[in-house]
């Protein structure tokens, strides 16, 4: 009989020669099981993604219950639905004042073309900046704002109008115009190797653009949720944007984002045209139910409190002679090594000990550290151990 493992090679579209097939089975807490019952700690959390942990008891019973109640409805926005009333309302009341308003996708990159076109409209400008080396997706209108040239050629043309700007550097600030409509960043750079902004840089973006009228994004979507050790990055730099996407942890595991900003903004998307941004599975109740209790969790549960901690941890765990530099803040960490076939090696190593880890789209020398946040002090201490062994092992020639 054909396996599964031939048939995701003959039937699955792929985006790479080289998948990584493991073939899970199970998952749940910090930990993936394969066919054969293997387990892996999984020190990526599905990208950013699974906060709570995989299959948290909560975020499960959610869902559940929700579906015993309703699925797809109606075209968002038209019906009052009351997961999607409930965590528009939850993530409000942690939110400042200006960021009030939510609008409901089903992704992270759905929520950067959201956002995007919001900021046109409200601007009247065209003009977009964003960074170097950023990634916000691989949508059209998000690819355009992606800061790397390689990913983006075969695709051509794309968005106008679009400049681009090196993070954290303070020149390029003076770019920012009366003809721009919006900044678009990461608070933290991700993809790019985990790149933290310097002390003032983003205070004086946040000045430039009020002085100039331009909206400041900030692309959350790997930051929230609590990974850098506050709910959002932008609380730990107290800069406040005009508008924050979100996605990736919010969901518990299932799909969903959004694009917040004022109501008095996001209003003027109901008019010229009417329906001025619409979407059929955005703010899926089934998806909302399971962001409610995530969002619960998270708070309950006080998650966010030892996550500096555990960040912690892991530095002091990883000593190897052979890593350069670990960057970060709480569990969104990068670790440095001295080039992409060794981190690769690394990677497969750990895989075969019982760990996953990967690379970055923009830093292939350095690895992931982005566990879910459920992670305990113990298992912190035998994730550290197996890579060390793994680096070690790789620099063997």
């Amino acid at each position: 009989m054909i396996s599964n493992r031939q048939l995701f090679l003959q039937h699955l579209a792929q985006t790479s020669d080289a998948p990584l097939q493991l073939e899970i089975d199970k998952a749940e807490g910090i930990y993936m099981y394969d066919s054969n019952g293997k387990s892996y700690i999984d020190l990526i959390s599905g990208v950013s993604v699974s906060n709570v942990g995989h299959r948290h008891p909560d975020v499960v019973n959610a869902i559940k219950n929700q579906v015993d109640k309703y699925m797809h409805l109606m075209v968002y926005g038209e019906y009052i639905q009351a997961p999607q009333v409930k965590y528009a309302e939850l993530i409000s009341n942690l939110l400042p004042n200006n960021l009030q308003s939510v609008y409901l996708v089903n992704s992270g990159s759905e929520a950067i073309e959201g956002a995007l076109k919001l900021a046109k409209r409200y601007t009247g400008r065209s003009e977009i900046i964003a960074c170097k080396n950023a990634y916000h997706g691989s949508t059209h209108g998000a690819l355009s704002v992606m800061g790397n040239e390689e990913f983006k050629n075969s695709f051509r043309p794309l968005l106008p109008g679009i400049r681009f700007v090196e993070f954290n550097n303070e020149f390029d600030i003076e770019l920012i115009n009366s003809n721009t409509a919006c900044v678009l960043i990461e608070p933290i750079q991700g993809e790019a190797g985990i790149r933290l902004p310097d002390k003032s840089y983003l205070s004086k973006l946040r000045e430039k653009c009020t002085k100039t009228g331009t909206l400041l994004i900030f692309d959350e979507i790997q930051t929230g949720f609590g990974r850098t050790g506050e709910l959002f990055a932008f609380m730990k730099y107290n800069v406040i944007p005009d508008i924050i996407t979100i996605a990736k942890g919010m969901g518990g595991g299932m799909p969903i984002g959004a694009f917040i900003a004022s109501k008095e903004m996001m209003g003027s998307l109901k008019s010229n045209p009417v329906l001025g941004h619409i979407t059929t599975f955005g703010g899926h109740p089934v998806s909302c139910a399971a962001a409610i209790a995530t969002l619960e969790i998270i708070q309950r549960e006080n998650l966010i409190k030892g996550v500096k901690q555990k960040g912690d941890l892991f530095r002091a765990n990883l000593k190897n002679k052979h890593i350069k530099e670990i960057r970060g803040e709480g569990l969104f960490m990068a670790v440095e090594l001295d080039h992409f076939q060794r981190v690769k090696r690394v990677i497969d190593i750990a895989v075969k000990k019982g760990l996953v880890t990967d690379w970055f789209l923009f830093c292939d020398n350095a690895f992931r550290i982005a566990p879910p946040l459920i992670i305990t002090n113990d298992q912190i201490i035998k994730a550290c151990q197996i890579l060390n062994e793994s680096i070690d092992e790789a620099f063997i020639e």
